[in-house]
This record gives C-alpha cells, sequence and structure tokens, in this order.
C-alpha cells in the first residue's frame, strides 16, 4: 500500500482552482496510478478533513520546443476534492484565499 504522501504530490495554484475554495473544491496534482478511494483517503489522513467527492482528471504531456529540439512535458494526474459541509477547510489554501 502506498503512503499518502506518494498519492498527493502537490498543491495546483491557478486561478481557476482559487475559485472552487468557495464551493470547498481543492484541487491537487496526485500519483497517475491513484484511484479515487486512494485519494480520497489521503487527503482525509493528511489533511484532516472529511471528503464527499473526488473527481479525476488525466492531463496528457503538452508539446514544447526548446531550440530546434521537441518534446513533450510528462503526462500527469489532477484530482479535484469536494469537502463534506461540516468538515474544516483546507489550511494551505485558505491562507491564500
Amino acid at each position: 500500500m502506498k503512503m499518502a504522501q506518494d498519492i498527493i504530490i502537490k498543491p495546483i495554484i491557478t486561478e481557476n482552482s482559487m475559485k472552487g475554495i468557495a464551493d470547498r473544491k481543492y484541487t491537487f496534482q496526485v500519483a497517475k496510478d491513484a484511484n479515487k478511494i486512494e485519494i480520497a483517503k489521503a487527503v482525509e489522513e493528511l489533511f484532516g478533513v472529511k471528503v464527499s467527492k473526488v473527481n479525476t482528471i488525466s492531463v496528457r504531456g503538452r508539446y514544447r520546443r526548446q531550440g530546434w529540439k521537441g518534446g513533450y512535458t510528462p503526462a500527469t494526474k489532477k484530482a479535484i476534492i469536494t469537502l463534506t459541509a461540516d468538515s474544516k477547510g483546507i489550511e494551505f489554501f485558505e491562507s491564500m484565499y
């Protein structure tokens, strides 16, 4: 079994993801092989909150050029976590909002 730190890689801080904080939705980059149940348990363990729903998005790598060479950025997976109404917020995001 994977550790919670191996599943949740980093938070995603964008203008669009910050709009979701008002609706108790938080966005994270997660391991590509993690499923929704593992992601929910990892968030509950790391942040001490109650998760009501998990939406996942597989993001394919984009083509980037450097000079005359070209290549693809790594493919990633994002998870949008929705918390229950009675759960406290995630402090990391709340301080930015």
